[in-house]
């Protein structure tokens, strides 16, 4: 496996892959890798030749007040554990190599961004889709894949694309859950022991919205209303419970009728970690 730092060389590594014919899959990723994001370059491989992973804690992504500091990094690791998933490259520019002294330009990505983690994350997914961006120019993959936790993540994404025309394939894989169903996150770390045994309730309320669904259940308040009632109960505190459409993240007023996204954010009470979670419903399922 190729570890490469600087911009100049991972496009000369992509380019001479191109030219010997083999299409590049990329699988963004800030890094404190664990099964999820193994996942994700597995799912790569069902699409591409070649799989580039990138680890990069992207500065412009995090708020003045938010983690940005102490968000783990450990470069060893993570390269130890792209390889044994069958990474062929690994691309772990610095901060200055990607937004080097005059860097000036970013992408605005209007009010899709502005919703759900965004309200509460002013210009976060600016900064997002600003450095997936570079990262598309610089790797020139022909799919990216990332993971259906960060749904608005991937919906920001796929707008950025559409409407500037990149010709890269977004491919979204499932949630990887641990064994009591929370949701895989690099932020999990910070957790402390009581505070992981109840985080295992968000996926709970999640799977329970789903069920009262599929039981007939379409009202908007009273499916939101027992979500936010099991995580507040578990001594988290939410952000929000929001019900959505899943591809332009508009939500639906009173009744559900059509696919939506049920996603949720909260914050544990002593660690104060931020944990997002969420799954899809269809009224054809």
């Amino acid at each position: 496996m190729k570890i490469i730092k600087s911009i100049v060389e991972m496009r000369e590594y992509a380019s001479a892959l191109k030219a010997d014919g083999k299409s590049v899959g990329l699988v963004p990723t800030m890094g404190a890798l664990h099964a999820g994001h193994l996942s994700l370059l597995a799912r790569v491989r069902d699409f591409c030749d070649k799989s580039v992973m990138s680890v990069f804690v992207n500065p412009t992504q995090f708020g003045p007040a938010e983690d940005f500091a102490k968000y783990p990094r450990d470069l060893g690791r993570d390269c130890g554990l792209a390889e044994s998933a069958g990474c062929d490259c690994v691309f772990a520019p610095s901060a200055e190599e990607m937004y080097p002294e005059g860097y000036g330009v970013g992408v605005s990505v209007g009010p899709i961004g502005d919703t759900l983690c965004g309200a509460a994350r002013p210009g976060h997914f600016n900064g997002v889709a600003t450095v997936v961006l570079k990262l598309f120019n610089i790797v020139s993959p022909q799919a990216a894949v990332f993971g259906a936790k960060d749904a608005q993540q991937v919906a920001v994404i796929k707008r950025v694309v559409a409407d500037l025309n990149v010709p890269v394939r977004v491919i979204t894989a499932p949630i990887v859950r641990e064994a009591d169903g929370l949701a895989m996150s690099s932020r999990n770390v910070y957790l402390t022991r009581p505070e992981r045994e109840r985080a295992a309730n968000i996926s709970k309320s999640l799977f329970e919205a789903k069920a009262l669904f599929e039981g007939g259940e379409q009202s908007v308040e009273r499916i939101k209303e027992r979500v936010a009632s099991i995580i507040n109960g578990a001594l988290m505190k939410t952000e929000y419970v929001e019900i959505v459409d899943p591809a332009s993240l508009r939500p639906f007023d009173k009744v559900i009728d059509g696919a939506a996204l049920i996603a949720v954010a909260c914050r544990t009470l002593e660690s104060k970690t931020r944990l997002i979670d969420n799954i899809v419903v269809d009224c054809l399922h």
